[in-house]
């Protein structure tokens, strides 16, 4: 999505990163945003980053923020990932690649969005990792849930899906916080919405889920680290605070923890209105 010659270059990007139940939070962020008169140019999203970053696409107005608190407010594990922990177990034994369907989340995904891409009033993007390509495929026009679905596939929890013969996994392996793409699109101002793991200290892992964690955050954070660190002088970059005081531990972390969502939504609406109102000036 890098601006073609004669394109306007999206001056300002909304950047959602993935995170599970987490991602609570980016919706408290989004919301000061737009209260602050901050309109996106282009959204990216990875994971459930997609999921808040299309919502906001079709509806970039502080009411739409709202009906995505709403949503958030009223969503059970079992809307998303349906059944019990046991039947999980179940799903596994049969597929032997994945604890749950995915069909909870296409249904709900399906309902609450717009069918295509093109129907949205801001430009959207999301990420997902190809695995015949071994590399993040961009998602930027044709049917949206699916699209959205693709890139919110954790492996060994959600199903890998396939797009006209070829299988996706989760956007977060391959581009976490998708920075770059931003940065390649020429945005000047960039707005990060994450979800509060950033600033969790990462410590030796002791169980095998641990090792899988620990990997996968090093190679999230080190992207994003490393995308930061070079970005060119014209390009502004704001990371949204989320207001934990004490971000969770790596062994904490439960991807159907969908408990104290208000608090996690409020805490980052708080946070980010401090970070935006100490800016010297808005975009």
């Amino acid at each position: 999505m890098t601006a073609s010659k004669g394109a306007r270059a999206p001056q300002t990007t909304f950047v959602l990163g993935g995170g599970g139940s987490n991602g609570a939070a980016e919706v408290g962020g989004l919301r000061a945003l737009l209260e602050r008169g901050i309109q996106p140019d282009l959204i990216l999203g990875t994971s459930v980053g997609a999921i808040n970053g299309a919502a906001v696409a079709a509806d970039p107005t502080v009411d739409g923020v709202e009906q995505l608190r709403d949503m958030w407010l009223n969503l059970d594990d079992a809307d998303v990932f349906g059944g019990s922990i046991f039947s999980g177990a179940a799903q596994l034994f049969r597929t032997r690649t994945h604890l749950h369907s995915n069909q909870g989340l296409r249904r709900m995904l399906s309902e609450r969005l717009p069918e295509r891409f093109e129907d949205l009033k801001v430009p959207f993007a999301c990420v997902a990792a190809s695995i015949e390509r071994a590399a993040e495929h961009w998602f930027t026009s044709g049917p949206l849930p699916i699209a959205i679905l693709a890139s919110a596939a954790v492996p060994g929890v959600l199903p890998a899906v396939e797009i006209d013969g070829e299988h996706f996994v989760d956007g977060g392996i391959v581009n976490s916080i998708p920075v770059s793409r931003a940065v390649e699109s020429g945005a000047r101002d960039i707005f990060v919405l994450q979800v509060g793991r950033l600033e969790a200290p990462l410590e030796p892992p002791r169980t095998p889920v641990q090792v899988g964690l620990v990997a996968f955050e090093i190679a999230r954070r080190h992207r994003f680290s490393r995308d930061m660190a070079t970005l060119p002088k014209r390009v502004r970059a704001h990371v949204l605070p989320t207001g934990d005081a004490k971000p969770p531990k790596l062994s904490q972390l439960n991807y159907r923890n969908f408990r104290s969502i208000a608090e996690r939504i409020d805490r980052a609406y708080e946070a980010a209105s401090a970070y935006l109102d100490a800016l010297p000036s808005h975009p």
